[in-house]
């Protein structure tokens, strides 16, 4: 596919996964990444997401606010994620494509099998300290072979049934922080090239627009439908992915 081509895959992908980033506050490297792989292979799709995840996530903290008090919250969980992104990121980067799509598309699966009725169990706060060393080590491991760490989150968030303006500025922070040192080993790794780089950084464009009109219809939405449209979101998402595994080529 020439760079032309790509960029106009990639605009509509991210334009679409940015109304799923608006509308549900988590899931856009997930959408995109599923999209662009029916076009591109898991390393690129992967490259091109970083600069919209970056953008995105600091836009969605910035409009969430209360910043210094979701930092000091879930402090243990974003230290814990930086360090599993960026070991994770060097000790798989000879893993094949398959296992990428199969690996995202199983956690995704897994997310939504445990939370579609609600059988995640709350957690007890003196348990959160663990829950966050837990979770967040999941969420590097995973993120830092698909940088799709969107469903270990959002499980650690439903223990602790948060509102979902609460879920919105807590994965806006956590995915930001993990996205920045993702980005680092991808440009180091040598997979995040000039021209990649270029047109990730395009790409902020169509998602900060489809970002703005999910965001339209979150705002009408009630906690039960907000609910339904991230797992709605998440089933689609992860067979594509397991589809993509097992037919890849």
């Amino acid at each position: 596919m020439d760079y032309w081509t790509t960029l106009i895959v990639a605009g509509a992908a991210f334009l679409f996964s940015g109304a799923v980033k608006g509308l549900a506050g988590i899931g856009m490297p997930t959408a995109a990444i599923a999209l662009m792989t029916l076009f591109l292979d898991p390393r690129t799709a992967i490259a091109l997401v970083l600069f919209p995840m970056i953008g995105s996530n600091a836009w969605q903290v910035l409009r969430a606010g209360e910043l210094q008090r979701t930092a000091r919250r879930y402090a243990v969980f974003a230290v814990v994620l930086l360090g599993g992104v960026t070991l994770t990121a060097f000790a798989t980067q000879n893993t094949g494509d398959r296992a990428l799509l199969a690996v995202l598309g199983l956690v995704i699966l897994f997310f939504v099998a445990v939370s579609w009725r609600g059988l995640v169990p709350p957690l007890l706060a003196r348990h959160d300290r663990s829950a966050q060393i837990g979770f967040g080590l999941l969420a590097g491991v995973v993120g830092g072979m698909t940088a799709g760490w969107g469903a270990p989150l959002a499980m650690y968030l439903a223990t602790k049934q948060v509102d979902k303006d609460e879920f919105v500025r807590a994965t806006g922070f956590l995915i930001f922080v993990g996205s920045l040192p993702l980005c680092l080993a991808y440009i180091q790794l040598g997979f995040m090239t000039g021209p990649l780089a270029g047109a990730s950084a395009l790409m902020l464009l169509p998602t900060l627009v489809g970002f703005s009109l999910g965001e339209i219809f979150r705002n009408r939405l009630s906690a039960q439908a907000f609910r339904k449209a991230i797992l709605i979101v998440f089933v689609f998402m992860g067979l594509n992915l397991i589809r993509r595994a097992i037919w890849y080529g």
